[in-house]
């Protein structure tokens, strides 16, 4: 493909069928000749970013794997990136809409769709902060409520008005949870404080696992909300 290089992988993950991933060759990739990226605030070191696999969300992948599906039950992954947890849950059967504000985060989705021979997937734009503008409403982006809320690694940047609490609160239903995996960053206390106002109590899992072949080591929490009642908007 023009602009930058690529690779196929085979990633397993417990309790589903190896999912061949197309993915970024590295984090050196840049391509973005008619500045769609940039008009979304995406910089160019940040530019590469949604096309590579990240440790969180191979264990947003294995959570989801073992996750029961349930009919009715909508999910909402957030920030998905290459969407392997989407993926995963699209392949057991679960209702599940990937969503990103990366300009190929959907091209990349597809693709790896057809490459693991799955019928569609549904994908929606989904932005918050500053960059987000007004265009919430408009076709395409993300819309309605759902059950379960995912997302990995999100917590990078501070977040002071809490626009991804307020996202993730306008699209979660009265009962909703919310899984968020994070390599410890020093924003989870200020997010859950935001989720709070947003109606969210909070708990955690440690996750700690040492390097294996092919899995560098990692260390991080599972951070899950519960909603309760009314919330905050």
């Amino acid at each position: 493909m023009p602009g930058y290089l690529l690779k196929h992988e085979s990633i397993a993950v417990d309790g589903v069928e190896n999912l061949i991933i197309r993915s970024l060759l590295d984090r050196q990739q840049f391509a973005d000749p008619l500045g769609l990226a940039e008009q979304l605030g995406i910089s160019s070191a940040a530019w590469p970013l949604f096309g590579l696999l990240w440790p969180s969300g191979a264990h947003m992948a294995a959570r989801l794997a073992q996750h029961p599906v349930t009919p009715g039950e909508r999910i909402l992954e957030i920030g998905c990136g290459l969407g392997l947890a989407s993926l995963v849950g699209h392949r057991r059967g679960a209702d599940i809409t990937a969503s990103d504000c990366h300009p190929l985060a959907g091209d990349f989705l597809h693709e790896n769709v057809r490459l693991n021979h799955l019928p569609p997937l549904k994908y929606r734009h989904g932005q918050w902060g500053a960059a987000a503008g007004t265009d919430a409403d408009a076709p395409g982006s993300v819309q309605g409520l759902f059950d379960l809320v995912m997302g990995s690694d999100l917590l990078y940047e501070r977040d002071e008005s809490g626009t991804l609490a307020h996202f993730i609160g306008l699209h979660t239903s009265a009962a909703a949870q919310v899984w968020i995996i994070d390599p410890d960053r020093s924003n989870r206390p200020a997010f859950t404080r935001h989720m709070a106002a947003q109606g969210f109590s909070m708990r955690e899992e440690r996750l700690q696992h040492a390097a294996s072949e092919g899995a560098p080591a990692y260390k991080g929490r599972v951070l899950i909300y519960q909603r309760h009642g009314t919330t905050a908007l």
